[in-house]
């Protein structure tokens, strides 16, 4: 009970403390201007985050449906169809993909995918919104195939057997029925990879260039969360600057907290 308490008020402070740090800026600056505003210029005091919840929801999304078919495909052939030490190796190496500090996930990014973009697609930088959403990809996977893997195992075995019984392939099984079975554990897998995409700033500033860009695929671009800790450190204490890191914080906050809305009411009707 105690432990259940502090975890509850840890949430309610955190809640409160970014309400209070980050009203302000947004009383300042006008709650539309700073949503919808196009440019963000520490010089001007123009502190619009359009571009950048833009560029998150851009690069959420491509992760998303980069990873989740990757994922999901994945996740049924380890849970259905895989021999013992395929499944135990790739097991393993999920596990892995999941332990791996963002940061080299980073720098991996930096030193692969970002020149081989750059030389692709003949650029003068290859940190851009396409680099950040292979990374991303590679960062979701693991959330997206343990989870999936533990719903469709626990999918009654008799629900597969009576489909065969009918007449239906084994894929025709795994697709249409076993699948359909664990579809509110695979949501919640799928997520949960939302949920670390939208999250992630190490990463994400070390390939996506964290420049304060309108999005665009091959365009140098920053993240809510980029946003944040690539100005944090020098923005002065006080300033309206640094009230209006605060703000996005609470943007992010709220978004995290829409997206966990969505999850719990779509489990809770597939329970009823």
């Amino acid at each position: 009970m105690l432990c259940g308490v502090i975890s509850v008020a840890f949430v309610l402070f955190i809640s409160v403390y970014l309400i209070i740090a980050g009203v302000p800026a947004i009383q300042k600056i006008g709650i539309l201007k700073f949503l919808f505003g196009p440019v963000w210029n520490n010089s001007n005091e123009q502190y619009g985050i359009l571009a950048f919840i833009l560029t998150s929801i851009y690069g959420t999304a491509g992760a998303v449906l980069l990873g989740v078919p990757i994922g999901i495909f994945t996740a049924v052939y380890l849970a259905k169809k895989a021999p013992p030490k395929i499944y135990k190796t790739v097991h393993i190496a999920v596990g892995v993909l999941a332990g791996i500090p963002s940061v080299v996930y980073g720098l991996i990014g930096m030193i692969i995918i970002v020149p081989a973009i750059q030389k692709a697609f003949n650029l003068s930088s290859g940190a851009n919104l396409l680099s950040a959403i292979l990374v991303l990809t590679v960062m979701i996977l693991p959330y997206i195939i343990n989870v999936s893997v533990t719903a469709l195992k626990a999918v009654p075995p008799e629900y597969e057997e009576a489909s065969l019984a009918l007449g239906a392939t084994k894929t025709e099984t795994f697709f249409y029925v076993s699948l359909k079975a664990a579809k509110s554990g695979v949501v919640t897998s799928v997520m949960q990879g939302v949920g670390r995409a939208v999250g992630e700033a190490m990463a994400v500033i070390m390939v996506a260039g964290n420049v304060a860009n309108m999005p665009g695929l091959l365009k140098s671009v920053r993240f809510l969360t980029t946003a944040i800790v690539s100005e944090m450190s020098y923005a002065p204490y006080g300033s309206l600057q640094r009230q209006a890191l605060f703000s996005i914080g609470l943007v992010l906050f709220l978004f995290i907290m829409l997206i966990n809305g969505f999850l719990y009411c779509f489990v809770r009707r597939e329970k009823e």
